[in-house]
């Protein structure tokens, strides 16, 4: 059942829409497009020897060889397209059909490679006649020719364009058939990954126990009210439910946090970041959700082709988006601050009660972009340093390899992060680190070209290095409400007060307790 929710900000309507999840890759089944083909190339196909006889993916019969005006109202606007290998598909299909019923998705294999062939005949057949019937044309027109047959050539010729304007639109419609169906197959998933679904996740490691308590504890909701920290009531009067108000020295708790764990994260090497929290629909597409499915976590703006980001993944992944990198750049390692906005359609009961799951909140996601063969360690680098951050709060924790029905479609492996809360009597997600090898970098468009050497000796145009795509991964540093919970349900007193963490004393401009305000 799908959540209905506005947020009204100015005037501008912000609907709830469902999303899907994404997926990972071998060395992924979204690989490089070749060249598209002109139409001057297609019909002269001997003036361009070194070019490929037909295109992969074709938008391939726009071409200045026939220069023709097409009406605005025929023109075909195509959606973007990601890098996806047609051909591997086809040539693995046994593989990829396996890995989409592993990760329970819901791509159509056999519709895809059906569109495929389709593409594929009609670019062959259609390319073969026209270029026949541009040469039957051409070869008359050598000749001397009477006034009236030379109309009748040039009315040929006419002819000619305007099926080739109507071939352009239907291999368009075709190919954007063909990438709609396509971008739903999710990426290929680690060899590692346990099969089936969240049940049959991994238990990579648990860190510490839990607290023993010698008095009656209570949770982060009633913690909260208590010590005057968190307004549940009035925020549900100003904006609806899952908002809240933090107060007090909840407020500086937030910051103490956040500035901790940038400070923490800057020390690894990582770049600091604000983002946009606004983006375009396509950048969120490209990142591998849905802004507009069925039960989508994304708030999209009424009347616009904008969302409102649910992670800085989306607009960090969005910085280098179609560009081609050095080498000597990578790893480009960012750790963005941003506020993040979900729907949570579909989510109710008391594991969401208090803070555990709301529409809007804070966070510090660390976003890397690496060479291919360097994304499996980045990714146990990424949980490290997870795992030191929550250590040194304290916390009792475990992380765990995901199954391969509970990833999400850009993800090629991801690790979970669950904190011991006390109040709520479970574990509870803190915190993921995914893998996403380039299933987004292929949709974004983000290649690095590799440097000559000489076990790398092939070159391509201008004794260049071929591009290849970056590997892209994701963790949550520090997700701001979660975090509050673990602190205040592991660090309460008999007393009702809150001891502040060591490592955020600093932060917290001396205070090292929180303690009930005298009525």
């Amino acid at each position: 059942m799908s959540l209905q929710c506005c947020l009204g900000l100015g005037g501008t309507t912000f609907h709830t829409l469902k999303l899907t999840a994404i997926p990972s890759s071998y060395s992924s089944i979204f690989r490089p497009l070749s060249k598209t083909l002109t139409l001057d190339l297609l019909l002269h196909p001997h003036h361009s020897p070194r070019r490929p006889s037909l295109p992969l993916f074709a938008r391939a019969l726009s071409a200045p060889a026939i220069q023709t005006t097409i009406p605005e109202d025929k023109v075909v606007k195509p959606q973007w397209k990601a890098s996806i290998d047609f051909k591997w598909i086809r040539d693995n299909r046994v593989d990829v059909a396996a890995n989409i019923r592993n990760r329970h998705s819901n791509a159509d294999l056999e519709l895809v490679l059906q569109l495929y062939e389709r593409l594929l005949n009609v670019q062959k057949q259609e390319v073969e006649r026209l270029r026949a019937e541009r040469n039957v044309v051409a070869n008359k027109m050598k000749g001397k020719l009477e006034p009236s047959e030379r109309q009748k050539l040039i009315e040929e010729g006419k002819s000619l364009k305007e099926g080739l304007i109507t071939l352009e639109e239907d291999l368009v419609k075709l190919t954007d058939e063909l990438q709609q169906e396509a971008q739903r197959i999710p990426n290929m998933t680690h060899p590692d990954v346990p099969v089936g679904g969240e049940d049959c996740s991994v238990l990579r490691k648990m860190v510490g126990s839990p607290r023993e308590f010698g008095f009656p504890i209570k949770d982060h909701f009633q913690l909260g009210k208590d010590l005057d920290l968190i307004d549940f009531d009035a925020a549900a009067e100003v904006s609806g439910s899952k908002f809240y108000y933090l107060k007090n020295e909840a407020v500086l708790l937030e910051m103490a946090l956040v500035n901790w764990t940038i400070s923490e994260v800057m020390r690894r090497g990582f770049t600091p970041l604000t983002t946009p929290e606004i983006v375009r629909s396509s950048v969120v597409e490209k990142c591998g959700f849905q802004p507009r499915g069925e039960n989508t976590q994304v708030y999209s703006v009424e009347g616009s082709d904008q969302c409102l980001i649910g992670t800085a993944e989306i607009p960090v992944g969005g910085i280098h988006m179609d560009s081609i990198l050095t080498e000597s750049l990578l790893p480009l390692k960012y750790a963005a601050f941003s506020h993040c906005f979900r729907t949570e359609a579909g989510a109710a009961g008391a594991a969401t009660r208090g803070l555990y799951r709301v529409h809007q909140f804070s966070k510090v996601e660390m976003f890397i972009l690496c060479r291919p063969e360097e994304s499996d360690s980045y990714h146990e680098e990424l949980i490290g340093i997870e795992e030191d951050l929550f250590s040194s709060l304290g916390f009792h924790f475990k992380t765990i390899d995901m199954a391969s029905g509970d990833l999400g479609a850009p993800a090629y492996r991801k690790f979970d992060v669950e904190a011991w809360m006390p109040g709520l009597g479970r574990f509870g997600e803190i915190s993921s680190a995914s893998n996403c090898t380039d299933y987004q970098s292929r949709r974004l468009g983000i290649r690095y070209r590799p440097e000559a050497s000489s076990t790398n000796p092939k070159k391509g145009k201008g004794n260049l290095a071929p591009t290849q795509f970056v590997h892209t991964l994701n963790a949550t540093a520090c997700a701001v409400p979660r975090m509050i919970i673990c602190l205040l349900e592991n660090y309460q007193q008999e007393d009702g007060s809150i001891v502040i963490p060591e490592p955020l004393k600093p932060f917290m401009g001396g205070l090292e307790v929180i303690t009930p305000k005298s009525r």
